[in-house]
């Protein structure tokens, strides 16, 4: 069985005990209780860890840099998302180092994603973030259509959103991660166990920022951020 994500791992993970789960995983494995540990996961489970969850503080930096003025920070969660705990714990000493405060907002359905939206604009968000996350990642559309029409500059987890208009992105590479998801489900074809599979830890990362988006939002980016990006979109 093959998992996309963390929710759907923890799901198939409790129907099955013998058939073997490769997961790709945006948030630690071993905290969700998918694996025992990285390099031993036990049982029938094991994958690609993204670190798309770990990665909020630096999105959140990456915001700041390109939005220097903004003091009021929005940031959307999805409350129902395993990683979320994580992911505000991470944010929340990365506002304080920064010396910003963020405001936290829960949606987990497209109607709680547009009431998020009209916070959003009672509050005169300066900037958003937007946390990784499967149920996010299916929302590109949406979320990208309601960040133009209220004018507010957010940062993404993937690629696919700066791709579809989004500002900004950073975040690991899907492709490649599911990429090696494909060549852990080939050897257990050929018979290897799971179990003596360790996890893979990706390692490419991807930066990339619209500019376009930029520009219809009046945000001159700084060269020293551009000159960082893996990918401008023009």
């Amino acid at each position: 069985m093959i998992a996309a994500n963390s929710p759907s791992a923890m799901v198939a993970k409790t129907v099955t005990a013998t058939i073997p789960i490769v997961f790709q995983s945006g948030s630690d494995p071993v905290q969700l209780g998918l694996i025992a540990s990285l390099n031993r996961p036990g049982g029938n489970v094991t994958g690609v860890s993204s670190f798309v969850a770990a990665l909020e503080a630096k999105r959140l930096g990456l915001l700041q840099e390109l939005v220097p003025r903004a003091t009021v920070i929005s940031v959307l969660v999805n409350p129902n998302f395993p990683g979320t705990a994580f992911q505000l714990r991470g944010l929340q000493e990365a506002a304080r180092t920064l010396g910003h405060p963020i405001h936290v907002l829960n949606a987990s359905t497209t109607t709680e994603i547009n009431t998020a939206f009209t916070t959003i604009a009672q509050q005169h968000t300066d900037a958003l973030l937007v946390a990784g996350d499967p149920f996010f990642a299916s929302r590109v559309s949406q979320l990208i259509t309601l960040a133009a029409r209220h004018v507010v500059p957010a940062i993404y987890s993937l690629r696919e959103f700066a791709a579809a208009g989004g500002l900004m992105s950073y975040g690991t590479s899907l492709a490649d991660a599911y990429q090696q998801v494909g060549v852990y489900v080939g050897r257990i074809l050929k018979g290897t166990k799971p179990t003596d599979l360790p996890v893979v830890q990706a390692t490419r990362f991807e930066f990339v920022i619209n500019l376009s988006t930029a520009k219809a939002l009046g945000i001159e980016v700084p060269p020293t951020l551009s000159a960082r990006a893996d990918e401008i979109i023009e």
